[in-house]
């Protein structure tokens, strides 16, 4: 399955980030057109993470500045692949927190 995280920029940009590939767009549904497009048919099963940039106990602050300062340098293209690893690891625990944030949401939906 792949991964996509959509991230707001600025106000009037989002980035779509799928492994290697990215793009962005003036909507958050824009920036993810232009990634699909990008995508081999065998990635077609996806996962999309649209993030609102508020931190919590599922993926706090400082998860979130130094995801946004790693995705930075890998736009610059100055991206060292240990750092990589760290990106990749903070898009994982972005993954899981979404993921326990939803476990949450449908505990406290139940009657």
């Amino acid at each position: 399955m792949t991964t996509i995280t959509i991230l707001p920029e600025k106000t009037d940009s989002y980035r779509a980030v799928a492994g290697d590939k990215e793009s962005t767009g003036r909507t958050a549904g824009e920036a993810l057109d232009a990634l699909t497009s990008q995508l081999e048919d065998e990635e077609s099963g996806t996962l999309i993470i649209v993030q609102n940039r508020k931190a919590d106990g599922f993926f706090n602050a400082a998860q979130q500045e130094r995801l946004t300062a790693l995705m930075q340098l890998r736009k610059a293209g100055n991206l060292s692949p240990e750092q990589e690893r760290e990106m990749e690891s903070l898009v994982e625990a972005e993954l899981d927190g979404a993921r326990q944030r939803t476990a949450s949401l449908l505990h406290e939906l139940k009657p």
